[in-house]
């Protein structure tokens, strides 16, 4: 969505590198950049690339970095203590870091985690393999070997006992969109960079492999200031956008009862505003694919709920497959998602968007569009159209409350997410834990304002408890109520979440419904 500019002190001038995803508290982004004279020819003190490294992750908003120390990261760590702005949040172990960084990211747009080699890269690898299920950016470094044992047939401690030290590189090479093994500091600067680049751009997760002996290192790369990361917009391929906004509302306005669905990916485009512009425009009614909760705006008048097949919210399925056209905006249809593959849905009767393509039926498709600016304009050429919305009002009964319960019986779990819903505000945000926190989070309607989360693609059993802690670290205005499993809760017991504003429900799954 943006393009990022970083220093090359070799000319004195910023190139663009890639795109990237998240802003950037930076002005004039398309500014040209001199090198500080310093970098220029010796590096000053303290300009080292543990400094630089941090420097960066300050610059992308990750002012937390979830860490486990071990003797190949220790150097390290001290420059990440150290340097302004950035606080080290230790952790009981790598897979409570890695999730952690998996819900600051939620918040923040991106996250950190800081582990040792091998025996604690390979620790990390579930949350990072549910980051990148999930579309987040999470840079993980890793303390690497010393520069010197390359090539030298050493085994090392922490190892599986052989003399090869890319066993912990090929498992990242699956679960991350980059990997950097920095073992030298002539590219050090670039690889960082490039690293930090493609996390924003992607929006998923990159390895970072920095040599235990190297971080204290200077370099004349590495300057005291380092060159500011620079984020401009992309933009759409203006024909494109003109040509799909077209034929979409050529096709939606012929429609007799249009709706509309949001998805995940509405995340990753950013396009949260967008869906709700034309939602305001067309007057369609709208729902949200289950893995989406949280991502539109459910105090909207015309927001009829969860469209998950047969466990749909009451009447939302109705409406949305007895439609003759609907507009869904970043689906992921999976098993999970569709129950079962079925959906009773045409594809011919679908506008699909995507972050950066979307296609009319069974065709026409069009690339190099971004989703925010094909919403935006497409609120603009829809006919307000209220048809759908009406049919759902026809038929809608509200659900009826449950009764609270009597003193002395049993807690019902209807019972426990009423009062649960009551506790819901825009200064809230609901953290749910894979199983049944999933079915029972997705009857809350969330206020204007209150954030929610949970791990719907990957599905990791004690997810949601490293989450918060990372979650409530970002957003330190909310408080942050965990709803999980007691099974799922004792599987992440280690995680600590003192100092969060965090509330965790452990929801007995034998308590009666």
């Amino acid at each position: 969505m943006e393009t990022l500019l970083a220093g090359n002190p070799a000319n004195g001038v910023a190139k663009p590198t890639c795109n990237g995803v998240g802003a950037l508290p930076v002005a004039n982004s398309h500014a040209i950049i001199a090198t500080p004279p310093a970098a220029a020819t010796l590096a000053p003190a303290g300009a080292t690339l543990g400094r630089h490294l941090a420097r960066r992750l300050v610059q992308i908003g990750a002012s937390d970095v979830f860490a486990v120390p071990g003797d190949f990261n220790l150097t390290l760590l001290d420059y990440l203590i150290a340097e302004p702005g950035l606080t080290l949040v230790g952790c009981c172990n790598e897979l409570n870091a890695g999730y952690a960084a998996d819900g600051y990211a939620r918040s923040r747009g991106v996250g950190a985690c800081a582990v040792t080699f091998t025996v604690g890269g390979l620790s990390v690898l579930n949350a990072i393999a549910g980051a990148y299920s999930e579309n987040l950016p999470v840079v993980c470094i890793v303390g690497g070997p010393n520069s010197n044992d390359y090539g030298t047939n050493r085994i090392l401690h922490h190892t599986i006992g052989l003399p090869d030290f890319s066993q912990e590189l090929r498992c990242f090479q699956t679960i991350t969109c980059y990997q950097a093994i920095i073992n030298n500091l002539d590219d050090a600067h670039e690889q960082i960079d490039t690293a930090i680049a493609t996390a924003l751009r992607e929006s998923k997760p990159v390895y970072i492999s920095v040599s235990c002996n190297l971080a204290g290192l200077s370099h004349p790369t590495f300057s005291r200031d380092p060159v500011p990361m620079f984020i401009s917009p992309r933009l759409s391929n203006k024909a494109n956008l003109e040509y799909a906004v077209e034929a979409a509302a050529d096709f939606l306005n012929k429609a007799v009862k249009p709706v509309m669905v949001g998805g995940p990916k509405i995340r990753v485009a950013k396009a949260r505003e967008a869906f709700a512009a034309v939602a305001d425009a067309s007057g369609y009614p709208f729902a949200v694919m289950p893995a989406a909760k949280g991502l539109v705006p459910e105090h909207h008048p015309r927001f009829i709920g969860t469209y998950w097949g047969a466990v749909s919210t009451t009447f939302c399925a109705e409406i949305v497959e007895s439609a003759d056209a609907y507009l869904f905006a970043g689906p992921i249809f999976n098993d999970y998602s569709s129950v079962g593959y079925s959906l009773l849905l045409k594809r011919e009767k679908a506008v699909i968007v995507q972050p950066d393509r979307m296609v009319v039926g069974d065709g026409p498709a069009f690339g190099c569009i971004l989703m925010p600016e094909f919403l935006r304009a497409l609120a603009k050429r829809l006919r307000r159209n209220t048809t759908a919305y009406d049919n759902y009002r026809r038929i809608f009964v509200p659900d009826r409350e449950p009764p609270n319960g009597k003193p002395n019986e049993p807690l019902r779990v209807n019972v426990l997410f009423k009062h649960i819903k009551g506790m819901l505000s825009g200064d809230s945000a609901v953290v749910a834990e894979t199983g049944d926190s999933w079915f029972n989070c997705q009857k809350l309607r969330l206020p204007e304002g209150c954030g929610y989360e949970f791990q719907m693609q990957y599905g990791s059993i004690g997810w949601s408890v490293g989450a918060t802690l990372g979650y409530a670290q970002a957003a330190k205005d909310k408080r942050v109520i965990a709803c999980i499993g007691d099974g799922s809760f004792q599987v992440q017991y280690g995680t600590s979440i003192h100092g969060t504003h965090a509330v965790s429900l452990s929801v007995p799954v034998r308590a009666h419904c």
